[in-house]
Parts: structure tokens; sequence; C-alpha cells
């Protein structure tokens, strides 16, 4: 049981987070801080948070748990600003998809609290953003990947983990670097390429056309073109070494497909696609029950 969580970013993954712990009985009071009054007011109204707050130091007094739920581009702002108000007793984490820049904002702003300080990254969202979007279940079944810290307490680590599990999840760790390979190749690129599809397509002179005749497809390709556009920008930016390579070889697998579609070879391009709905299946077969 926490009494007191501060939720920077009130949105769809920190607001869920609230009201997931609220649901399972494990905590008494949120907190929430953000950019915006308006957006903080929408969440207290909601009930996805019990106080609001614009100050670091109301906020945090007397806090058992900080989750920085807010674009990975504000985390070292955030920190900066947060670290001088962190109690002893106050655990820090966050919900961004990449984490090496984590670390480095990590020790950069909050050395002295290094030992409570557990990154964590939920793998769940939906195209919709705010707290309107903010679900009790979102992270029910979902996977969530901490990345510790050497200096980290295992007792840190031990409630970090307990507070996601509270929520539904099944939590799993991996170190930083290899996370944001994993995840440039399984979740930023397909984001990559949604984005660079629909705004191809856009610009075209038919676009009204196009868009007229796209069906279930396009729909399911294209769904998470409609995720938040800073938050994706973000990602990008600070993952874009690892997203580099895997758009690298993704560009040699298209350059393999283009030529077997110049060559007419219709017994390798059925290959291909034969492999790969296999995979497809097996992977939902496997982690979509």
């Amino acid at each position: 049981m926490f009494d007191r969580v501060v939720v920077c970013g009130v949105g769809l993954i920190g607001g869920s987070f609230a009201l997931a712990l609220k649901q399972a009985g494990q905590v008494r009071t949120v907190v929430g801080v953000g950019r915006r009054r308006e957006t903080l007011e929408t969440a207290l109204s909601l009930g996805v948070i019990d106080e609001l707050s614009t100050d670091w130091a109301v906020a945090l007094k007397g806090a058992d748990l900080l989750l920085l739920a807010m674009p990975v581009g504000q985390m070292a702002a955030v920190m900066a600003a947060a670290a001088p108000h962190l109690e002893p007793q106050t655990l820090v984490t966050d919900a961004g998809s990449t984490k090496s820049d984590v670390f480095e904002a990590l020790y950069t702003y909050c050395g002295h609290r290094l030992n409570v300080a557990v990154p964590a990254h939920p793998i769940a969202g939906a195209e919709k953003s705010g707290p309107t979007a903010a679900q009790a279940d979102l992270f029910v079944g979902k996977r969530v990947v901490l990345t510790p810290l050497p200096e980290n307490q295992p007792e840190a680590v031990a409630r970090v983990r307990q507070a996601w599990e509270s929520c539904g999840a099944s939590v799993s760790e991996m170190s930083p670097q290899d996370h944001d390979r994993v995840f440039a190749a399984v979740s930023h690129l397909p984001h990559l390429l949604a984005f660079g599809l629909v705004h191809e397509l856009q610009g075209r002179g038919n676009a009204e056309q196009l868009f007229s005749f796209a069906a279930s497809g396009f729909r399911d390709f294209t769904r998470i073109a409609g995720s938040h556009p800073e938050m994706w920008r973000d990602i990008c930016v600070a993952n874009r070494h690892a997203l580099q390579a895997e758009l690298d070889a993704y560009l040699t697998e298209l350059a393999y497909l283009r030529a077997l579609l110049m060559q007419g070879d219709g017994k390798a391009l059925e290959r291909l696609f034969t492999e790969a709905s296999d995979a497809r299946n097996a992977w939902a077969e496997k982690y979509l029950k």
C-alpha cells in the first residue's frame, strides 16, 4: 500500500497507472503534476487523481512513489526540477519508451537517489491520449520491463515491481541497451513506418481519392499513426541510433522485395509471404492469448 503517489503526466499511461492502483486498493492519495493546469483539472474531475499541484515541493511532501509519465523528451528537465524535493523514502520510476536517455538523466540529476530510482517501461497504450483516455485495466495482462540501475536497492526494485503487478501487469527485467534495441525493432520502427506511409499518401494530389477507398488493411497498418506526435517525436529522437539500424535493415528487406517484384518472381514472393505469415501467426498464438 502506498500512502501518497505522485504522477507527473496524467494522460493515458500515468492516468491509467493511478486508476489501476486505486482499483487495486494500493494507494490512498494520488497527486497529479503536469504542464497544463487544465489537463490536471480534467484528471481531478474524472477521479483519476485526488489532488493537483504545480509545485514540486508541495507535491512530493510525504510521497512514497513518483511516476514520471510524460514524453521522454521532457524527462531531463522534469528530473532536474523534482530532484531537490525528493524525500528519503520516495521511490522514483518512469514509464518512458526509451531507457538509455532515462539512465543518463537519472545519473545527471538524481545521483543522490539512485538507490531508489528504478526505470520501467509499460508495454501498453492506445492511439488516444490525455486523462480522458485513462483506463484502470490498461495494464492487465500486459508486460512491463524494468531496467534496474546497478545502485538500486533490491527492496526498491521489488516495490516498483509490486506496484506494476498490482496494476495487473507481468513484469520482467533487461538492460537499458537491450531494451532500446528490442523496442526499436518491434515498436519504434512500426510507428515510424505507419507515420511515414500516411504522410506520403496525404501529400499526393489524389490523397482524398486514396483515403476514400482505404479499408481494413490500411486501417490495421496505420492505426498507430494516430498516436501522440510529440511523444513519438521524442521516442524516435531519443532512440535514433538503434532505430536507424533497424530502419537500415528494413530498407534492405524492401530492396529485396522490390527486386523480386521487378523480376516477377512469384515463387520467391510467395515463399517470403509464407514465412512471414507463419512467423506472425506463431507470435499471435503464443503471445496474444
